[in-house]
């Protein structure tokens, strides 16, 4: 089974919308058991590697729909909603879903609460609305997901984490064509210049004065090796393992945070859990809104001899770095802890969680699609991923380095 006509329709939901409405419902009316009258794609700066939207069934019944579209995927158990009911999480369940490669989908009950993604997108672009309530309902998510993770700490199998989906985000795009597809022996425009990526991933980096010592062909063999999920026995929890702001809404009767899109959940590493609200949530605006950010990004970069110097002006909001507190003093420090007094805290954690960040800005999308993104755009979320992966100096250290630190 392949995913080809979800993958043509993801692309066309941007450019054709009318005719990836009319070849999706052509297709899910040829498996669904539903009457469709109608599907509305809903094409959203959020979805880089999905698809979702609206049905009306011919009784008027108003559906949601979405599905993940991931080339040359290995998830065998693609939905698992379940499993976090059981553990605790506030989680939005499906009506129907399909697991079958090439058809997978999940259907809802239509609902209308808005994503944490496009409230702080508004309040980055409305600097006069408030957003401590929205910054508190995230404090209390994270103290109750730390209760989740608290509860369900266990040690895994290499042989079972092997398993998990998870590592679709991470292990399996590093080497299961994603990489290549990507990178490997094509062209990206910089600003000013094309150049190979054979030859681009032999630079070093200083970025904003900071000397990183990894190329990043090293960083990519180094996640390889780190990220490998049958290396060795783990601790884990039971997890979202996608909880970035697109698959997180907010119940403004409650200001409860309510979780959805379960299709990476599963019992992982927790580290592995918290990289993409971590990455996605703080780091990652450039991502989903390129041009936007470009029209205010002034970077600058030259070479010198083996070395690629980058300085720019991106960094993340206050909201944004607010959600990052939380979720480090919520969340990680006492993970980090508790594996410290249990003496499970591997002594590279530190180094595992950043090649795992390294895998969002370089992995999630294209870098080198010159048609998604401007080269200053190219250049930055290169630049980024080096931050992510690479460990800074110690006495002029990264955000990211520097959040990483715990306050130790």
């Amino acid at each position: 089974m392949s995913d080809h006509i979800l993958q043509e329709i993801q692309s066309l939901q941007f450019k054709d919308p009318e005719t990836a409405n009319q070849k999706l419902q052509d297709f899910l009316s040829s498996f669904l058991p539903f009457n469709i009258q109608t599907v509305q794609v809903r094409p959203l700066a959020v979805s880089l590697n999905s698809i979702n939207g609206f049905l009306i069934t011919t009784e008027g019944r108003k559906l949601f729909f979405k599905t993940h579209i991931e080339p040359e995927s290995i998830i065998n158990e693609y939905y698992n909603s379940s499993i976090l009911a059981q553990a605790g999480y506030p989680i939005i369940q499906p009506i129907y879903r399909s697991s079958e490669w090439g058809k997978q989908i999940l259907i809802y009950d239509y609902f209308e609460d808005p994503s944490l993604f496009s409230i702080l997108w508004e309040l980055e672009n409305n600097l006069e609305k408030a957003s401590e309530k929205v910054i508190k309902a995230q404090e209390k998510a994270d103290q109750d997901l730390w209760e989740i993770y608290d509860q369900s700490l266990e040690t895994i199998s290499a042989k079972a984490h092997s398993k998990e989906p998870i590592h679709q985000l991470f292990y399996h795009r590093l080497t299961g064509g994603r990489f290549k597809q990507f990178y490997q022996g094509v062209d990206i425009k910089l600003p000013g210049i094309t150049i190979n990526y054979d030859d681009l991933a032999q630079f070093k980096w200083v970025i904003n004065g900071r000397e990183f010592p990894d190329t990043l062909a090293e960083l990519v063999a180094k996640s390889i090796e780190y990220l490998n999920p049958a290396k060795q026995d783990t601790p884990s929890i039971i997890g979202h393992g996608d909880a970035h702001n697109g698959n997180v809404f907010f119940e403004p009767e409650t200001a409860k945070l309510i979780y959805f899109d379960p299709a990476f959940a599963g019992r992982h590493s927790p580290f592995l859990d918290l990289t993409k609200p971590l990455f996605h949530n703080v780091f990652a605006i450039w991502m989903y809104y390129p041009q936007e950010i470009a029209e205010t990004l002034s970077i600058h970069w030259e070479i010198q001899g083996d070395t690629l110097e980058v300085e720019h002006n991106f960094s993340p909001s206050p909201v944004r770095l607010a959600f990052v507190n939380s979720k480090v003093n919520y969340v990680l420090k006492p993970l980090v802890q508790k594996l410290q007094n249990q003496g499970k805290l591997e002594i590279n954690w530190q180094q595992y969680l950043k090649l795992a960040l390294f895998c969002c800005p370089f992995l999630t999308m294209n870098l080198s699609n010159h048609q998604k993104f401007p080269p200053e755009i190219s250049l930055l979320g290169l630049a980024i991923a080096v931050e992510m992966g690479s460990f800074s100096p110690v006495n002029n250290q990264s955000l990211i380095d520097n959040i990483l630190q715990l306050g130790y």
